[in-house]
């Protein structure tokens, strides 16, 4: 059993008034996420939400995500993206502290390593930053222990190939990397969202990943010119992470899939196709 299971859940852009954002109730979706986690996960240690947890900062839509969440069976750990705002959202959830500078940043210990929840939120624009004042904050909480460290963040470091996007990446990323540099050897593995995609890689030696978000997506278009953001409706998903102190794995869960399962152990003598066919149902066999 791994040291530390926990589930990340990004942009859910809850919006108020039961209604529907692109066609699509994120309320609704959200729901959809919780039920799944409780019945499915209920052993995990916490669930991470890493930004955009609404898509408009207004009081109503925090109470309503407020309320959504107090359903989950574990603790959760909140983080702010470029579509929310720190003060309305600590008015309704009284676990988040805002700092004095108005950033919302903390600190978890797990036997797997430290949790560190980075505000990577640059008020009035898409893209991240990571001033002075944060870099400061990181730089305390890294010279606090020789424990391994898993980082957290709204917006990526990094390009990764969508033009539109890449706009509102973290525009500090050198000054980012310049304080995790001396500490690389023991950063495992670093967490974002901002993306709308299900992303992984390494970013100067440190290996990252991104999950879909929970209403909309952001569609693998590479030839996308810098003004346009295609989107699409994949799939929502969210990650479970399995750590200790040899291994991370992130195992992504596309929770409203219905498709037909069925072993793959077939019984001797049985022919594996006529097996499957068996476990077909309704959409699936006109599907294929």
């Amino acid at each position: 059993m791994a040291a530390l299971k926990f589930i990340q859940v990004t942009d859910v852009h809850l919006i108020s008034g039961g209604r529907r954002l692109y066609g699509v109730s994120p309320e609704r979706r959200l729901h959809a996420a919780i039920d799944s986690i409780n019945q499915e996960h209920s052993d995990a240690d916490f669930v991470v939400f890493t930004g955009d947890l609404v898509h408009w900062p207004d009081a109503e839509s925090y109470a309503i995500f407020a309320e959504a969440i107090k359903r989950l069976a574990m603790p959760v750990k909140l983080m702010v993206g470029n579509h929310d705002d720190p003060h309305i959202l600590a008015q309704s959830i009284a676990d988040v502290q805002v700092e004095p500078d108005g950033f919302v940043q903390h600190a978890h210990q797990t036997p797997a390593g430290r949790c560190l929840f980075l505000d990577t939120r640059k008020a009035g624009s898409d893209a991240g930053e990571y001033c002075s004042r944060r870099i400061a904050w990181l730089n305390q909480q890294l010279d606090a222990s020789d424990d391994p460290v898993m980082l957290f963040m709204h917006h990526p470091p990094l390009k990764l190939g969508l033009k539109g996007m890449d706009e509102a990446a973290l525009l500090d990323q050198d000054a980012l990397f310049a304080v995790i540099e001396p500490h690389l050897a023991r950063v495992r593995h670093l967490f974002f969202g901002h993306v709308h995609r299900p992303v992984f890689g390494n970013w100067r030696g440190m290996s990252y990943s991104c999950m879909r978000g929970l209403n909309h997506q952001v569609a693998l278009d590479l030839d996308a010119p810098e003004t346009s953001v295609p989107a699409s409706f994949e799939p929502p998903a969210y990650g479970v992470v399995l750590a200790d102190r040899d291994q991370i794995v992130i195992h992504m869960h596309e929770f409203l899939d219905r498709s037909p399962r069925f072993d793959l152990v077939t019984p001797a003598g049985d022919d594996p196709n006529e097996y499957s066919l068996n476990m077909r149902h309704g959409d699936w066999d006109r599907m294929n």
